[in-house]
């Protein structure tokens, strides 16, 4: 992997708003990580998976938990950092489920 050890990480799933292609996604969330996460203490990466049914899966690799959560609360809560935007915009909101993992040796 890529990814140094982490030791914990946000995973969220999501489904896309009809219409909305994979170039469109790709594009807003490389918009994302570089407006948002890049250079930032803790940060160790993150990458987005798609399922079979369509759901994706969004990952951020964080030094720890905490540090995974406060990379994340970056965001906003509304108004979201102007980064994020293109990003969520793309996303059917009903679909997100988000938590937080540690790494468990």
């Amino acid at each position: 992997s890529d990814i140094p050890a982490f030791g914990g990480m946000e995973f969220s799933t999501f489904k896309l708003k009809r219409g909305v292609s994979e170039s469109d996604l790709f594009a807003a969330v490389d918009k994302m990580v570089k407006g948002l996460y890049s250079g930032e203490e803790g940060f160790l990466g993150h990458a987005v998976l798609k399922g079979t049914d369509d759901t994706y899966v969004d990952v951020v690799f964080a030094t720890n938990q905490s540090r995974a959560a406060e990379l994340c609360a970056k965001w906003g809560a509304g108004p979201f950092a102007p980064a994020c935007l293109p990003y969520l915009e793309k996303i059917e909101e009903s679909s997100i489920k988000l938590a937080f993992f540690q790494r468990v040796n």
